[in-house]
């Protein structure tokens, strides 16, 4: 996994974190930032108003954090539509003085760096896939007991290994299966995570 960061430094930021849809285009991109903001949108609105809308809405709120997941996404476009997504997110860290931080794969680092002005706003990170030990295994036991839960998760080593290996060793996918299994066990009544519920 890669994690990409804009060079600026922020002591306090206010921040928005925007999840990627599968292959986004100009449009896509001002539209899904709009949503994450609850903003209300015209179907029929031009690139130019969510442009403005985007950028008002940003400035309103004081936004200088923009955190992008899954960048990687953007590899799905053409070539063109990629050339613009990224001029988009150069434009809107010029306009609204925002940093940026990209999550993504490591094909998401060789896109950006193809892009010389958006390469210079970076610093790349390679965050490794997390292997079996203490490390591990605290970072779940953390993850867990900061899960509304009603009940205290009780996850043996074993579990724990489980988790890493289905998931495979990525930070997101053990994070989203927690999550997942959280919401399974408040929606049966149960309220806690087991090792019980890692084996279906």
């Amino acid at each position: 996994m890669l994690a990409g960061t804009t060079t600026q430094r922020l002591p306090t930021a206010k921040l928005l974190v925007v999840d990627l849809a599968r292959r986004p285009n100009e449009r896509r991109f001002f539209a899904q930032i709009l949503a994450v903001l609850g903003a209300p949108q015209n179907p029929r609105a031009t690139i130019v108003e969510l442009e403005r809308t985007t950028i008002r809405l940003l400035g309103d709120l004081g936004v200088q954090l923009l955190v992008l997941d899954e960048i990687h996404n953007v590899l799905a476009a053409s070539r063109r539509e990629q050339r613009v997504v990224f001029n988009t997110l150069g434009y809107l860290s010029n306009k609204l003085k925002l940093s940026l931080v990209c999550f993504g794969i490591m094909e998401a680092r060789q896109a950006i760096n193809d892009d010389v002005q958006l390469a210079r706003r970076f610093d790349s990170v390679s965050l490794p896939r997390w292997l079996a030990g203490k490390e591990c295994e605290q970072l779940v036991l953390a993850n867990v007991r900061n899960l509304p839960l009603k009940e205290p998760s009780i996850l043996t080593v074993k579990g724990l290994r489980r988790i890493l290996l289905a998931r495979d060793g990525v930070s997101a996918r053990i994070f989203r299966m927690l999550n997942d299994l959280a919401i399974e066990a408040i929606e049966t009544g149960v309220d806690r995570i087991a090792d019980e519920a890692l084996g279906r």
